[in-house]
C-alpha cells in the first residue's frame, strides 16, 4: 500500500480547494478543505496532517492568526505551513514568515510548483534516521534486531511495546503527552488509541525491577510519560 500524505488547505475558495483535491490527489497527496480558519484549527486537531496550506485572505480569522495559533500549538510548532495569497507583495511575504510559515506562494500559481515546494518541505521535515543502538542508562534498544536489554539481560516485548517504548526513548528526559505520543506513532495509532496506559504497564512489568516504583517509565499526572535516565 502507498503512504499518502495528508495535506489540510485552508481557503475559502471552493473551485481551488476542488481542483487541488483533484491535481494533488493524484500524487498522492489527500486533501482535507476548510473554508475559514476555526474550521481549519478543528481540521487540523482532527486530521493531523503532514502539511497545511493556508490562504492568507480568509473571512474572519485572517490567516497570519491560524499560522499564529498553529505555532502556538506543541504538536504543530515544526508543522510545515505554505501560505498561499493572492497578494504578492514584499510585506506580506515578510509578514507571514515572521509568523511562522515555512514558504510562501502568490495566487495565481502552478499546481506543479505547489507540488515541488510540498515535497520540498516534506523532505526537509522528514525525522533524522533512528540510531542502530540507543542506551538511556541501563536500557539498550537494537533497532536493527528490535531487541531490548536491561542491565544486558534480553527482555521479550511485542511489535507495538517496542515501538512505544522506542518513541519514549528518542525523547528520553522530555515528557511526551498521550497526544504526542500518538503522533509519534503514526502507523501504529490504531494499536495504542485509548490504550497507551494499558502498553505502558505491559512495558513496565517486563523492564521495571519493581513495577510500582519504575525507575525507566515515569508518569507525570496530567501531563504523559517520560523514559528517565536511571542511575546505573
Amino acid at each position: 500500500m502507498v503512504n499518502r500524505t495528508a495535506a489540510l488547505l485552508i481557503d475559502d475558495d471552493a473551485r481551488l480547494g476542488d481542483l487541488m483535491t483533484e491535481y494533488l490527489g493524484k500524487h498522492e497527496i489527500h486533501v482535507t478543505v476548510a473554508g475559514d480558519g476555526p474550521r481549519g484549527l478543528a481540521a487540523l486537531r482532527k486530521t493531523r496532517p503532514d502539511i497545511v496550506l493556508l490562504d492568507l485572505m480568509l473571512p474572519g480569522m485572517d490567516g497570519l492568526e491560524v499560522c499564529r495559533k498553529i505555532r502556538a500549538t506543541p504538536e504543530c510548532s515544526t508543522l510545515p505551513v505554505i501560505m498561499l495569497t493572492a497578494k504578492g507583495e514584499d510585506v506580506d511575504k515578510v509578514v507571514g514568515l515572521e509568523v511562522g510559515a515555512d514558504d510562501y506562494l502568490a495566487k495565481p500559481f502552478n499546481p506543479r510548483e505547489l507540488l515541488a515546494r510540498i515535497r520540498a518541505l516534506l523532505r526537509r521535515a522528514a525525522p533524522a534516521p533512528a540510531p542502530a543502538l540507543l542506551r538511556v542508562g541501563q536500557l539498550e534498544l537494537d533497532f536493527s534486531a528490535r531487541e531490548v536489554t536491561v542491565g544486558g539481560k534480553r527482555r521479550v516485548l511485542t511489535h507495538h511495546e517496542f515501538e512505544l517504548l522506542a518513541t519514549l526513548a528518542r525523547a528520553a528526559g522530555r515528557v511526551l503527552s498521550r497526544e504526542q505520543i500518538l503522533d509519534a506513532l503514526k502507523g501504529h495509532a490504531e494499536a495504542f488509541d485509548r490504550s497507551i496506559d494499558v502498553h505502558i504497564a505491559k512495558i513496565r512489568a517486563k523492564l521495571e525491577p519493581d513495577p510500582k516504583e519504575p525507575r525507566f517509565i515515569k508518569t507525570v499526572r496530567g501531563v504523559g510519560y517520560l523514559l528517565a535516565r536511571p542511575p546505573d
